[in-house]
């Protein structure tokens, strides 16, 4: 913060606004509170600028404007309190210019929709922008009429309208649409290419989900084209994200996306994610991957970036970049996943110094340090675990011999 924002701006004297979105999405808890600190220790510094912050009150942003540094220099602005009448109108201003747009590129689209269509849209929103911009992109996705687009959404939302908020039952809408008839080993693939593009640390593209995953390339596209309503992507190259954070947030808790064939578990799914991280740097890491000359530092080596990005795809970067973070957050008790012990101490008695190796070319050692202390506490809890068992059996035997 004082090197690139308060010092530069403090000698140019430049007066601006910086804009930090979505405060609520810090991968930890600890870092929204620390942002606020230490913009609270250093703002003062640069009277002519602005920040504008924004997020969901969370208790981690709320407690740090409460701090002494921010409460006599900043103002919040809830957006709830904002009169429903403004809100409404606002959202029915999009849809009607994004209905003109598709008018320009259909025929046949004049007065469309109908007034009470526009306004069971309207009511459907309850005053949320992005279920009006979901919807919009629903009706413009190039697969047919927006008309018959339009109709198909507002019938299948018919279902269960007394049930679940009207974001839950877009997305279930599309994710109907999207899995079709029911199909046991369709089903779990798409929910496993799903889970991977909604728990990845960092997003990844088509080839690497089929890499971690074990599928064709060629498989992955066509079933993440059924669902590009609830994913952004700049082309078929480049990683897929989330549309927007409520698709994640729906899409893994049970008690909004309650079709058990649309339900992404997080602890299954990371556990998928683990197991494909730890099987392909055990098949493809190897001494000296980037062929460097022997007894060179990374900063002698001029063209280490081409080499890095030639001899490391994007699938094994993510690998040995991520792991870790999966084996946090997967059901990877031993009762459950025997599996996961000889794979992970494979890894580390064979595949060690490789991923060191690739760690220093990534310029990411300090990972290394994050997924050693990850994994010494899941073995102080597999340990626990397994001790829990055992003292199971011990008393269910003596009980048996007393009996």
């Amino acid at each position: 913060m004082n090197k690139l924002i308060t010092q530069p701006l403090k000698k140019s004297s430049i007066s601006t606004v910086i804009v930090i979105d979505a405060l609520d999405e810090c991968e930890d808890d600890g870092s929204a509170s620390a942002i606020l600190s230490v913009l609270g220790q250093l703002v003062s510094e640069i009277p002519k600028v602005r920040f504008f912050l924004t997020g969901r009150p969370e208790p981690q942003i709320s407690k740090g404007f409460r701090s002494l540094l921010l409460t006599s220099m900043a103002d919040m602005f809830v957006l709830h309190n904002v009169k429903p009448d403004q809100v409404d109108g606002d959202i029915r201003l999009f849809f009607r210019n994004s209905f003109l747009q598709l008018a320009d590129h259909w025929d046949e689209l004049d007065n469309w929709p109908a007034e009470e269509q526009l306004d069971d849209l309207c009511r459907r929103a309850a005053g949320l922008f992005v279920y009006a911009a979901a919807t919009v992109k629903f009706i413009d996705n190039n697969k047919g009429d927006p008309r018959d687009q339009l109709d198909l959404l507002l019938e299948s939302q018919k279902i269960g309208t007394r049930e679940g908020k009207p974001l839950d039952k877009l997305y279930t809408s599309i994710l109907r649409g999207a899995y079709g008839d029911d199909d046991p080993t369709g089903d779990a693939k798409m929910r496993s290419i799903l889970g991977a593009v909604v728990l990845a640390v960092n997003p990844l593209s088509p080839s690497a989900i089929a890499t971690l995953l074990g599928f064709k390339t060629r498989e992955v596209p066509p079933l993440l084209s059924l669902v590009n309503l609830l994913l952004t992507q700049e082309d078929a190259n480049h990683p897929v994200r989330p549309f927007h954070k409520s698709f994640p947030d729906f899409v893994t808790d049970p008690t909004r996306c309650t079709e058990p064939r649309f339900l992404i578990s997080p602890p299954d799914h990371n556990l998928q994610l683990l197991v494909g991280c730890l099987d392909l740097m055990n098949r493809r890491m190897a001494k000296n991957m980037c062929n460097l000359p022997d007894a060179a530092a990374n900063s002698d080596v001029s063209d280490l970036k081409e080499r890095t990005e030639k001899c490391i795809d994007p699938a094994l970067r993510y690998a040995c970049l991520s792991w870790h973070a999966h084996l946090v957050d997967a059901n990877t008790t031993p009762a459950y996943t025997p599996g996961i012990t000889p794979t992970l101490r494979q890894f580390l008695e064979k595949k060690f110094l490789f991923w060191l190796e690739v760690l220093s070319v990534l310029g990411a050692v300090r990972n290394a340090v994050d997924a050693l202390q990850v994994v010494m506490d899941w073995m102080e809890v597999c340990r626990a675990s397994m001790l829990n068992v055992l003292s199971v059996f011990t008393h269910t035997d003596l009980g048996f011999i007393n009996n």
